[in-house]
């Protein structure tokens, strides 16, 4: 087990591994396997783990005078209403700041402003999509999702190698595009867009002769590039590069490696 004060990572539930691959999120209380990319809440764990319905295991958890109405609630919970109104290129003064605060505004080709509307409010951020048609959505104050998660492969035409790097966020993908003589890269590039839609591209990732990886330097990201490079023959790691920071757009930042 290998754990935080925020998440824990625990042996699968269902299977035998070498490796732990159920994370188990406190604050929420809810699991993701990242081996299945099923999620899991109490009641579900303890429906797996003892075969029974849902209404055993809202008994069994009874015994332990535990309040489980916000768990109750989490099951018929729907996914938020929204409308997109708008999407354009990067205009609008902030979002334009926000990227160059974060080094990517040579980039803001690769990203689009999306104006959108939510529970009756309207918003705005810098949108990059996702293979199912969802929208990665990120400001100054927020980091959603709108449509369904998905990651996003693109692929690279002029590619000479069968070789692909691999993200967490488009944030970090940006940055990479802004390193010395990455114009010259052979490589296609997959953008999880979260750790958790790894289960997503496992089988596609069997297809590439090498993986280089640039996920995060936290718990999650160490977790994921511990599985890959158990899991593939011809992985490299390069979060060395950025070992002192969170990410590769942190070190990005820090370093200055453009104006």
């Amino acid at each position: 087990m290998k754990q935080n004060s925020k998440t824990a990572f625990y042996f699968a539930i269902d299977r035998e591994e070498k490796s732990p691959s159920l994370c188990v999120d406190f604050a929420q209380n809810k699991a993701f396997d990242f081996g299945t990319g099923k999620s899991y809440d109490v009641i579900s764990i303890v429906q797996q783990l003892s075969k029974c319905s849902v209404s055993d295991a809202l008994q069994y958890l009874e015994k332990f005078n535990t309040s489980i109405q916000s768990t109750q609630t989490s099951i018929l919970e729907t996914s938020k209403n929204y409308e997109i109104l708008e999407v354009k290129e990067i205009e609008h003064l902030a979002l334009a700041e926000y990227l160059k605060s974060r080094k990517i505004h040579d980039q803001k080709h690769l990203v689009k402003e999306v104006h959108y509307q939510m529970k009756g409010k309207n918003y705005f951020g810098i949108g990059f999509y996702n293979n199912s048609g969802g929208v990665e959505i990120r400001n100054k104050y927020s980091k959603i999702c709108l449509g369904k998660k998905d990651v996003t492969l693109l692929k690279n035409p002029k590619k000479e190698k069968n070789e692909v790097c691999v993200f967490e966020g488009f944030f970090d993908f940006l940055t990479y595009l802004n390193l010395p003589n990455v114009q010259f890269s052979n490589s296609d590039f997959l953008i999880l867009n979260s750790t958790a839609m790894f289960f997503k591209v496992e089988k596609q990732l069997a297809q590439y002769d090498k993986i280089v990886l640039f996920l995060d330097n936290d718990l999650s990201g160490s977790i994921l590039t511990e599985k890959i490079v158990d899991k593939y023959e011809n992985v490299e790691d390069c979060s060395i590069l950025y070992e002192d920071f969170k990410d590769l757009n942190e070190w990005g930042c820090a370093n200055r490696i453009i104006d």
